[in-house]
Formats: structure tokens, sequence, C-alpha cells
């Protein structure tokens, strides 16, 4: 079967230790973010009082993409 892949890696532990190349890694990241170029696959979301839910979906490798925890804040 021919699939349509694109694999890209990043690593962030070999940026972090130098100021300037974190700089340029962050620009580089929200730049994708921005244009649409690098764009997260969310596979499902959760709001906190479903963590239990969620880490179970975790834990059943069924996910394809990310999982995305909301936590509402309430001012008082």
């Amino acid at each position: 079967m021919n699939w349509p892949l694109n694999i890209h890696g990043f690593a962030v532990d070999l940026v972090t230790g130098d100021p300037d190349r974190m700089r340029r890694a962050r620009a580089f990241v929200e730049a994708g973010l921005r244009s649409g170029t690098l764009a997260p696959v969310v596979d499902r979301t959760f709001d906190l009082a479903e963590i239990v839910r969620a880490h179970r979906h975790l834990e059943s490798n069924a996910q394809l993409g990310k999982v995305v925890v909301t936590v509402t804040h309430e001012r008082g």
C-alpha cells in the first residue's frame, strides 16, 4: 500500500541549551502554526472532569493524533 506519508521529527533537547537556537526554533514553529504549514492532529478532546476517560483512551493506543484535555478556570 502506498500512503502519502511525511514524518518529521524535532529534538527539543538539541536546542534548549542554546538560547539563539531556541529562539530560532520557536520562531520556526510559530510561523508554521500561523501559516498552517504545521497543524497538530487532534484525535479527541476531553474536559478535565473526564480525565480518567482521557487516560484510558491513551492507554488503549487507539488515538491517531493528540489527546487534548481542556481546563476551565472560573474567576471567583
